[in-house]
């Protein structure tokens, strides 16, 4: 993903880009699939953003899949708040970047969508 500057986005795509991460927070990948539809083809800035956040949602929705699994042998059950702090934490952190312009990268995710 290329690293844009805040001359080079408009503030309008950084506020699209920071909600596309936020939303992860509270609608797993449907917030980010719905911001990356809508900006696809419009603004190459949030609909790199939305792409990287709905990958990671996709990820976590992965993880709380496995993990939900898990809860049979107990692992799961510690597992799911951890993911879910893990979530709101890189969630943050991307939003925060995306705000001042900067792209972010979570350091784990699969790359499904291209």
């Amino acid at each position: 993903m290329d690293e844009m500057t805040v001359s080079t986005t408009s503030p309008d795509e950084r506020n699209f880009a920071m909600l596309a991460h936020l939303l992860g927070i509270f609608t797993g990948p449907l917030g980010a699939l719905i911001i990356w539809l809508i900006k696809r083809g419009e603004s190459t800035y949030a609909e790199q953003e939305a792409r990287e956040a709905l990958n990671f949602q996709i990820t976590l929705l992965i993880g709380y899949c496995i993990a939900g699994l898990m809860v049979i042998v107990l692992i799961g059950l510690a597992l799911l708040p951890l993911l879910h702090v893990i979530n709101i934490i890189f969630c943050i952190i991307a939003a925060i970047a995306s705000s001042k312009g900067q792209g972010y990268r979570y350091p784990f995710a699969l790359r499904l969508v291209s």
